[in-house]
This record gives C-alpha cells, sequence and structure tokens, in this order.
C-alpha cells in the first residue's frame, strides 16, 4: 500500500478519485483533507480485499477494475452478490453501524487499482461532512436495494431475461468479466451462458 502524496501516478490517482460517485461533489481542499487517510493498492484478479468475518472494516474506491462482493456457505459454496467497478465503492458501514463483522467478502474478477480506508477514519471524517455524510448513506442503501432486487429477478426471470437484465443495468461490464463469473453471478452455468450466445439469445 502507498499514500497517495508518494505515489508514482498520484495525478491519476487523484482525478480517478474526483470522479467517484462519493467523493466527486467534494471540493479540492475536502479531497486534500481526506487523501492522507486513503491507502492505494493493486491487485491481481482473484485477490481477496475484505474476508467473510473480518473485524477491520473499511471503504473502497474503485479506481481501475471490477470487484465482486459474495457469501459462502459452511461448504464454501460462493454466491455472487454484486459487481463493483471504477467511480463506484465497497462498504461495511452497517456492519460497522451494528458493531458486526464482514458479512461477505470483497474480491477482485479483474485486476485492479483501489483506495481504502479504515472504517472509523471514514466515519469520523464524514461526521464533519454532513452532505457527504447523505450522499455516502444513500449509496449504501442503493446498493442494498439493487442486491434485493438481483435476487428477486433469480426466481422470476428465465434465464435469458437475468443476462438481458444484467445487459441493460450493466452494459460496460458484460464484455470485460470472465463469462464464469457472470455465469455465477446470474445462477447459470458457463455452458448454458455460452449456449444462449451462440444461440442468438443474448
Amino acid at each position: 500500500m502507498a499514500l497517495i502524496a508518494n505515489h508514482p501516478e498520484k495525478n491519476i490517482i487523484r482525478v480517478q478519485l474526483s470522479q467517484n460517485c462519493i467523493l466527486k461533489e467534494l471540493s479540492q481542499n475536502e479531497l486534500a483533507e481526506l487523501e492522507p487517510h486513503l491507502d492505494i493498492s493493486d491487485h491481481s484478479k482473484g485477490d481477496c480485499l475484505t474476508h467473510q468475518g473480518d473485524s477491520d472494516l473499511e471503504v473502497i474506491f474503485v479506481l481501475d477494475g471490477i470487484l465482486k462482493r459474495s457469501v459462502a456457505n459452511q461448504h464454501a459454496k460462493e454466491m455472487i452478490l454484486r459487481f463493483t467497478s471504477e467511480r463506484y465503492m465497497e462498504a461495511t458501514y452497517a456492519s460497522w453501524k451494528f458493531n458486526k463483522a464482514a458479512p461477505f467478502s470483497v474480491i477482485t474478477v479483474t485486476k485492479a487499482r483501489i483506495a481504502r480506508i479504515a472504517m472509523p477514519q471514514w466515519v469520523a471524517f464524514i461526521e464533519t461532512h454532513p452532505v457527504l455524510k447523505q450522499r455516502f448513506e444513500m449509496e449504501v442503501m442503493r446498493i442494498m436495494s439493487s442486491i434485493m432486487s438481483h435476487t428477486i429477478s433469480l426466481h422470476l426471470l428465465d434465464a435469458p431475461g437475468r443476462v438481458h437484465r444484467f445487459l441493460r443495468k450493466h452494459p460496460d461490464l458484460f464484455d470485460r468479466m470472465p463469462k464464469k463469473e457472470l455465469a455465477s453471478y446470474l445462477n447459470l452455468s458457463p455452458e448454458t451462458l455460452s449456449r444462449l450466445k451462440n444461440q442468438g439469445k443474448i
């Protein structure tokens, strides 16, 4: 990990942070105030950034790449809840509020660069920036709502319908991610996803 001020690509990173859905309304002075609390790190595909059960909670801003939020049962069977990409974030905020461990894992789907901040530091920061706190909490609620909608769609839609819904909501991700990951998210086998594509149904 590295602080932004010491990073060789610090100017690019600052631009990427300023484009983040949560941070984009901050002034340059406010971003500069936040910057010393952010750690920048690069990750390979398959790296686990947050482990299910972790007690050290944080907020992750995606600068480059795709992440997934997933849960696993006692038999290590994984269910993917959502994907996150550039300009968005992952957070264990609800767990922090209720003094609970992380209920999910956050894993890289592709090579990724992230900026992360420990939850105590993030909460302290947003408490002094009410507009940012409101925007952040709204995004947390939006994420929870989208996960619920996705879960319902797995039961209500057939295989082509699930794929079309993903294409409608995430057109930028379809060609960038491993189809094995996408198939798992849609509760399909990779073979079924491939067959739908070959048959022209998606």
